[in-house]
């Protein structure tokens, strides 16, 4: 059965993402997701938070990074949460934003290492074992946790690109794939199926969408506008082809996003860019749309940001038509 998602941003109070998560947990929804950067409040603590007000529902960083976050720290931060919530912890991991990094003036160094050696030692150090490692990234010597941990939790990959996406489908549990349209999945799974090795079953992919629902479908349209825009702005060149998008369209919002100018970024974005990378529109849009996605292979999908018009209206209408026409 697939599996559903929130994905939250902690830029509000903390008390306002708890009373939207116990309404996930309340409408069915199987996990909740809170990004993880320096400027928003804290992850770990908007986490736990979230743990002592639930009792049912999946929680985890979506995603962290082993460049800001050594990745010894997000053993510790995990295998407490998963104490904390007894035993519901997730981890989403990935290589991190490269906006985000340089603006602390960390370099983006050898990802595909940094993932490796990073959730190879997290998994040793859940398992109780002491990590030496001279690698590539991460240098470490005798480290270990002074506590046992519950168990070894799940740890879900972001992916996108190929070299990735292989990585992630042989030591993931999990991959999440920032992506809301079919074609990102045809792909995907082109690259999965053959990484797999044998554990395709078993691993959970993730379509982590933009997604936006509203009664009226043109307010969902006009609210995915600027989450949009950001995705055009960061795509690579060969996700654009893939969608028919120009890339001198696409170079034109990059660089009025770079001069904060946001009122012609958005002005330029077309029907075709709202359609390839986000799912909005009513609820019955919104359940096509998944419906496609759960045909390519997808077995979880998380309603990412904006949701809608209105947050809690549209996590309404996500628990009360949208999700229960797949359970």
């Amino acid at each position: 059965m697939v599996k559903f998602g929130l994905e939250l941003v902690p830029q509000t109070p903390i008390n306002k993402i708890v009373e939207l998560s116990i309404t996930a947990e309340k409408g069915g929804l199987d996990t909740v997701w809170i990004t993880d950067h320096f400027y928003n409040r804290n992850t770990y603590i908007t986490l736990t938070a979230i743990a002592l007000k639930t009792e049912k529902i999946q929680l985890g960083p979506g995603v962290t990074n082993p460049y800001v976050v050594n990745p010894v720290w997000t053993a510790s931060a995990i295998a407490s949460l998963d104490e904390v919530s007894g035993g519901r912890a997730i981890l989403g991991i990935g290589a991190g934003d490269r906006v985000t990094l340089e603006k602390l003036s960390i370099p983006q160094k050898s990802p595909l290492s940094a993932m490796k050696e990073s959730v190879e030692t997290i998994k040793k150090l859940l398992a109780g074992e002491t990590v030496t490692l001279e690698g590539k990234f991460l240098k470490v010597k005798d480290v270990g946790l002074a506590f046992k941990p519950g168990r070894v939790v799940p740890i879900y990959i972001g992916a996108q690109g190929p070299k990735m996406l292989k990585l992630a489908s042989r030591i993931g549990d999990g991959i999440l794939i920032n992506a809301s349209n079919p074609k990102d999945f045809e792909y995907a799974f082109s690259i999965i199926r053959e990484a797999a090795e044998g554990k395709l079953e078993k691993l959970d992919v993730v379509a982590y969408t933009c997604f936006s629902v509203a009664e009226d479908r043109e307010k969902a349209k006009k609210k995915a506008l600027p989450i949009v825009a950001f995705i055009v702005a960061g795509s690579p060149e060969k996700v654009l082809e893939r969608h028919g998008i120009d890339k001198d369209k696409a170079g034109k919002i990059r660089e009025a996003l770079g001069k904060g100018d946001f009122k012609t970024a958005f002005g330029n974005i077309t029907d075709d860019m709202v359609e390839a990378f986000s799912i909005y529109g009513t609820p019955e849009d919104c359940i096509k749309a998944i419906k496609k996605l759960l045909e390519k292979g997808v077995t979880h999908v998380v309603f990412g940001s904006p949701l809608g018009a209105k947050k809690k209206e549209a996590l309404k209408l996500i628990c009360e038509h949208v999700v229960p026409a797949f359970k």
